[in-house]
């Protein structure tokens, strides 16, 4: 029912120490994917699929920040549960990565393990699915963009290579989430790199452009708090105040 990409970069923050960031992104024939299959935190990112079990993807996030490696944390909440033979399950830690697909996911499905990524689908028009998303991201890696864009580019090209195949299913979803080991707190943290496009017919491009309105608010609000704060009457918008 859908595809999805994993990562772990490494990057340097403003006062020039060594940090780390994660992401993970989906899109699927059904609505509301975002609520079901993408988790990360500072310690890594998961996704859950193919017939989904929401508590792989909270509880592995929960295995990581608590210190095991992914693959100890994902295989053993493999190991426990019963209907492993229809999960997918893969994702990234500080130094690892991890990708099962189940003998009884349903075709096309399968999965791929590079350096500091993975990708996985399931009900797929074909491989090069994963593989067009996996070499999207792998182009990506070196360019001076924010991670969220390049995920959804990664979604771009496994959509383009005919994605999830129930064609009949119009209504589709896609999310993102980012997170950074310099995360000070949620209040602190970027809303525009925890995103969801819950029903659409068009649910890449919707993600796309819900970033970048995202991205614009926030930058805007920024600027209105700076403005208070050094004394300054931000500007007022135009219309009738709505």
């Amino acid at each position: 029912m859908t595809f999805s990409i994993c990562v772990r970069e490494p990057y340097e923050d403003e006062d020039g120490e060594q940090q780390t960031r994660y992401g993970v992104a989906v899109t699927t024939r059904l609505p509301s994917v975002g609520t079901l299959c993408p988790f990360a935190n500072e310690h890594g990112a998961v996704a859950t699929q193919s017939f989904v079990n929401v508590s792989l993807g909270r509880r592995g996030v929960e295995y990581l920040a608590d210190g095991l490696a992914v693959e100890d944390a994902l295989q053993s909440l493999l190991n426990a549960d019963e209907e492993a033979s229809q999960r997918q399950l893969h994702g990234v830690d500080s130094d690892g990565e991890f990708a099962f697909s189940g003998a009884e996911c349903r075709d096309w499905f399968g999965h791929t393990v590079g350096d500091g990524y993975t990708v996985a689908g399931n009900l797929l028009t074909g491989e090069s699915v994963v593989e067009e998303t996996a070499a999207a991201y792998e182009d990506s890696r070196d360019e001076d963009r924010p991670l969220a864009t390049r995920l959804v580019d990664a979604l771009e090209a496994g959509h383009a290579e005919g994605g999830d195949k129930r064609e009949d299913l119009h209504v589709q979803s896609a999310a993102l989430l980012v997170r950074r080991t310099d995360d000070r707190g949620p209040e602190e943290r970027p809303f525009y790199d925890d995103l969801r496009v819950d029903a659409t017919e068009t649910p890449v491009a919707d993600l796309r452009e819900t970033y970048d309105l995202a991205r614009e608010g926030y930058e805007m609000a920024m600027e209105r708090a700076e403005e208070r704060e050094e004394g300054a009457e931000p500007e007022e918008s135009g219309g009738d105040g709505n």
